[in-house]
């Protein structure tokens, strides 16, 4: 790291940091640097081990996994060279309004940014940091937006319970396409949806951080409906861990790949990046660890993470570095992290604890706890005591076993 620049945000400022403005104000001619197809986007992801990891896009890379500037609904293969592509900008009549609901940080919302800029679209934005799907509806209505990108259920709930309580409120008529990634989006939140949005195209694609295109599934009002469901992406195949590619209707569960254009790599972490990106049948794979089936019609059918990874709002959280977490707290003997299915989340952070003998702590304590030493989205919505986690002789967690006392636990506490 060689500089810190802060955007102070009404904040008092750090001083090992310059303000932003200051030097937005100095309005220097920048030094001219050479621009190159290899040069990295940098996206940080939670992953599979809930350790923050740095993607390493080449934006080269980048630009051909997201279409090259080519549009596949519009039957439009990718220009042969930048020069076509900006007649085709220039051609353009009906440049898409994108509405990105998720933060630009997530990987949904800023890739499809980048590709909606570059095709000459304008990118509109909400003023509060947190999702008020009022608020999303009235600039949907507003500025036209023809494209919203959410992250599943986690925003499509709340969009659709303002649209139930508003009826009628907003006028959504410009609105053509939802697309949704990252979290499982259901279908009776997609049907409800298109009573509301009944010309939209739902959109759900399944991706990572490290690697876009997995599959998509295109949802309309005459369309069916099956969670988890997923056309295969093009460059995309299942394998087995032993490396053996899945047969279609096999019943075989495997982990999803793609090559083509694919990642560089993990930063700073080699063993990541070869446990991820691996060779097989001499070619480059982005494993991510995402299991499927494959039926026999070739669609994917996603079974989930091969991992106890807990998925809240788009984000992923490791259960080990929470417990591990609850477990510095003095009054903790024993601690295990589960996921809660969850209407606004999509699954919720719930601690099950274990007291020492004799000691006391409440839920509001043990949260605060948490929120000290790690970041907001991986402190438990709730916590749960019990008198044992219930732990196996070997010191293995029963996540299944803690998963069914939190679901059981009656609220409070």
């Amino acid at each position: 790291m060689r500089e810190w620049i802060e955007l102070a945000d009404g904040a008092p400022g750090n001083a090992f940091a310059e303000p932003y403005e200051e030097i937005a104000s100095q309005r220097a001619e920048r030094p001219q640097q050479p621009r190159s197809p290899e040069d990295l986007i940098l996206l940080y992801t939670g992953g599979t081990t809930g350790m923050p990891k740095g993607v390493m896009w080449q934006q080269g890379a980048l630009w051909r996994a997201l279409g090259g500037g080519g549009n596949p609904i519009r039957g439009e293969a990718p220009p042969e060279s930048a020069d076509e592509h900006r007649e085709r900008v220039k051609r353009e009549t009906n440049a898409v309004r994108l509405l990105p609901g998720c933060p630009l940080m997530h990987g949904t919302g800023q890739f499809m940014a980048y590709t909606v800029m570059a095709s000459g679209g304008a990118v509109v934005t909400l003023e509060n940091r947190g999702l008020d799907a009022h608020e999303l509806w009235r600039t949907v209505a507003a500025r036209r937006v023809q494209t919203l990108a959410i992250v599943g259920d986690a925003f499509a709930k709340p969009m659709l319970r303002a649209l139930e309580e508003r009826p009628g409120a907003y006028d959504l008529s410009c609105v053509s396409h939802v697309v949704s990634s990252g979290v499982m989006w259901s279908p009776p939140v997609k049907r409800a949806l298109l009573e509301h949005l009944p010309e939209a195209l739902l959109q759900d694609s399944f991706g990572s951080s490290e690697a876009v295109g997995f599959g998509l599934e295109i949802t309309t009002r005459t369309s069916t409906l099956q969670l988890g469901r997923f056309r295969i992406g093009p460059s995309c195949k299942v394998f087995t861990p032993e490396g053996e590619e899945v047969a279609p209707g096999s019943g075989v569960a495997g982990f999803i790949a793609r090559s083509g254009p694919i990642p560089a790599g993990y930063y700073k972490d080699e063993k990541k990046t070869a446990e991820t990106f691996r060779v097989l049948q001499g070619r480059r794979w982005s494993i991510p660890g995402d299991w499927c089936t494959v039926n026999a019609d070739g669609t994917l059918e996603l079974l989930g993470r091969g991992s106890v990874c807990i998925n809240t709002g788009g984000e992923k959280v490791y259960p080990e570095e929470v417990e591990e977490a609850l477990k510095l707290h003095p009054s903790v003997a024993d601690a295990v992290v589960v996921g809660l299915a969850d209407e606004q989340w999509g699954e919720a952070v719930t601690g099950v604890v274990e007291l020492q003998p004799g000691r006391e702590a409440s839920e509001t304590a043990l949260r605060a706890f948490v929120r000290e030493r790690l970041a907001g989205y991986k402190v438990p919505k709730r916590i749960v005591f019990v008198d044992s986690v219930g732990r196996s002789p070997s010191g293995k967690a029963d996540y299944k076993g803690a998963k069914a006392l939190a679901a059981a636990a009656p609220r409070g506490g």
